[in-house]
């Protein structure tokens, strides 16, 4: 068994890993600032941008919540594996052989996160191979009586699985996997006397993360003898949690990101053919309904922020059956909506088709028209809330508005309820301030603020405990201190003196390459008169002949006591106030300020000490100080370039 991982080998990964490119497999990443990106933190949730990430110095940090760290911890946190795991994925990517210590405590490799993955990829491999064979027609035949073909097949990894109880078994343990393994993973169930395929005679879809791992698997019933359900997915398993996935996530997440739009649907069959017609940004869910967790993800990759411009607002549209099973699906929806900035839609096809139908009963353009024809989510939920009434009748008028009024009411935007209310007195034939008040009573019933007071999205969300504050993106929100209990740059006082120390020691850790070594050294070796920087100060001293090198940051993280640690990286990740073409500018202008203003309190020392010493009892010393003030006074002018 192999032991610990070298460190030599663990440094060459991280180096050789742009951190850049893996978190932007996770989240959307925008440029902010010289070095550095920024997105919504993966690990809270926020309505503005509080999450960087500095490439060049290899760490991230959210000065929302106070996560951080690097490459390795990232993957740690976002895909629950161990710090070895980590080191494993990003060699195995980068084509890497890692080695190992002697002697060191042995690895699990059985029904680990990397063996249930590995044994997924070989069960989709499998799948695929077996759609062409002769016990695969039932598949094949209904792939096509949908509008699919081999091409949309491959190009969605669709497979088969064959109607026998050990096929898929036999093929993975003969491929080396146990059989403890395929059962952690899902691809067999325990029987009574020994573990059998869990799929059988089935279509499959494989269900990808956003990175293209296969974590699990949706199957379709396609015989008659099958009596089980009609759609069987992948059971929980330490890789696959059915509420945190979106089928077609890793097909759509760059389009997404780029077009500001997400189309969530119902089905496999759904997804494709929104991303065969043209609609590549559909996603759909896995056997369970929409919840707060597939939100979070949603909103990471497409960058749904709070402090967007309205002309850059993203769009989540929804597309719901118009059967019983689908009209709770909105009301499930319609309940979460204010958790996105994003304005949220509703597209229901004519004749209640879903986008599968809709495609092979009037092709193409009728998907495509379908999601740009979508309503406005609260224009769908009142008009199916007047739907249950004859608005001929006047109990059939009011009791529409009593069954509105709650909806308008929950429109959080001032200015979007009052249009509303309008809109729904002209709907119904009923005078506006009758509706005004109706929708006031309803504010008021369910314990809200009177519509008269001013009250945003963002405002709602804080209100409820359901988000963050909307700031300006990348400012620094004060972490409770028991949630945080580390030193935080936003706990540094703001006065001149810190603020010159503070951007010294962040040039020196994120622009080395800016900043001679001597002169850093030099920087390094003044007075920090501002505690907490003056211990970041002795850390970047002691792991000072990393200085320059991949490991820079990482060795003065480690040199930093514990609780200063994260300051470290906190400095090395906060954005510099300048441009690209100013950081060796700046960068020399803070060293030059620092090291002038240490040379300044060395004069005046010196000066004491001179005025404190009698030239005629003390002759020898009173030429040292002055030869000391001289040099002190002559290096001091180089600095400052005088």
């Amino acid at each position: 068994m192999a032991g610990l991982i070298k460190r030599s080998d663990i440094d060459e990964v991280r180096s050789r890993t742009n951190i850049g490119e893996i978190v932007g497999e996770y989240v959307t990443l925008k440029r902010a600032g010289v070095g550095s990106l920024s997105g919504l933190c993966p690990f809270h949730d926020e309505r503005s941008p509080s999450f960087h990430v500095r490439p060049q110095v290899g760490f991230y940090h959210c000065f929302g919540c106070g996560e951080g760290g690097d490459v390795f911890t990232f993957l740690q946190k976002m895909d629950h594996v161990t710090f070895s795991e980590a080191v494993e994925r990003l060699a195995q990517r980068l084509n890497f052989t890692l080695s190992y210590e002697d002697g060191g405590p042995a690895r699990e490799e059985q029904g680990n996160r990397r063996r249930i993955l590995a044994a997924n990829e070989a069960a989709e491999a499998f799948f695929r191979e077996q759609l062409v064979t002769a016990a695969a027609e039932p598949a094949r035949r209904f792939l096509g009586e949908r509008g699919f073909d081999p091409a949309s097949a491959d190009r969605f990894s669709i497979g088969f699985a064959p109607q026998s109880f050990d096929a898929l078994r036999t093929h993975l343990t003969g491929r080396g996997f146990s059989t403890e393994e395929l059962l952690a993973a899902g691809l067999l169930s325990q029987g009574d006397r020994s573990a059998y395929d869990r799929f059988r005679g089935r279509l499959l879809w494989p269900i990808k993360d956003v990175t293209g791992q296969t974590l699990g698997f949706g199957a379709r019933r396609l015989l008659d003898d099958d009596k089980g359900p009609k759609y069987l997915n992948t059971p929980e398993t330490p890789v696959y949690h059915k509420a945190q996935v979106l089928y077609g996530l890793d097909l759509a997440k760059r389009d997404i990101a780029r077009a500001k739009q997400v189309v969530v649907v119902e089905g496999y069959t759904d997804v494709m053919a929104c991303h065969l017609a043209g609609v590549t940004t559909a996603v759909a869910t896995c056997g369970t309904s929409f919840g707060v967790d597939h939100i979070k993800v949603i909103r990471r990759v497409m960058g749904d922020t709070a402090n967007a411009d309205t002309t850059q607002l993203g769009e989540v549209v929804f597309t719901f059956d118009p059967d019983d099973a689908g009209q709770k699906a909105a009301s499930r929806a319609f309940a979460e909506e204010s958790r996105f900035a994003a304005q949220t839609f509703v597209a229901v096809a004519p004749d209640g088709l879903d986008p599968c139908d809709l495609r092979l009963a009037r092709g193409d353009d009728a998907v495509r028209m379908l999601v740009s024809g979508r309503k406005p989510m609260y224009e769908f939920m009142i008009r199916r809330q007047l739907e249950q009434f004859d608005l001929e009748t006047v109990e059939g008028r009011v009791g529409a508005l009593r069954a509105a009024a709650p909806v308008v009411a929950g429109i959080r935007d001032r200015s979007m309820q009052s249009g509303y209310g309008r809109t729904l007195a002209g709907w119904i034939g009923l005078d506006p301030q009758e509706v005004a008040r109706a929708v006031q009573s309803a504010r008021t019933a369910a314990g809200a603020k009177p519509a008269d007071a001013p009250r945003g999205r963002a405002d709602a969300l804080r209100a409820s405990g359901q988000g963050q504050d909307a700031r300006p993106a990348g400012s620094p929100t004060p972490p409770a201190p028991e949630a945080a209990p580390s030193m935080s740059i936003d706990q540094l006082p703001t006065d001149p003196v810190t603020r010159l120390e503070r951007e010294l020691l962040m040039a020196v850790l994120q622009h080395p390459g800016e900043v001679d070594r001597e002169v850093a050294a030099r920087a390094l070796a003044t007075t920090f008169t501002q505690p907490a920087l003056a211990t970041v100060r002795d850390a970047l001293v002691a792991a000072f002949e990393h200085y320059g090198t991949q490991q820079w940051v990482a060795r003065a993280a480690d040199e930093a006591p514990g609780v200063f640690a994260a300051l470290v990286t906190q400095l090395a990740i906060a954005p510099l106030p300048i441009r690209d073409d100013q950081v060796r500018e700046y960068c020399r202008g803070l060293t030059t300020s620092l090291i002038g203003r240490d040379l300044l309190r060395r004069k005046t020392e010196l000066l004491g000490a001179l005025q404190r010493t009698s030239a005629a009892e003390d002759p020898d010393r009173y030429r040292a100080l002055q030869r000391q003030l001289v040099d002190t006074e002559a290096e001091r002018r180089r600095v400052l370039g005088d």
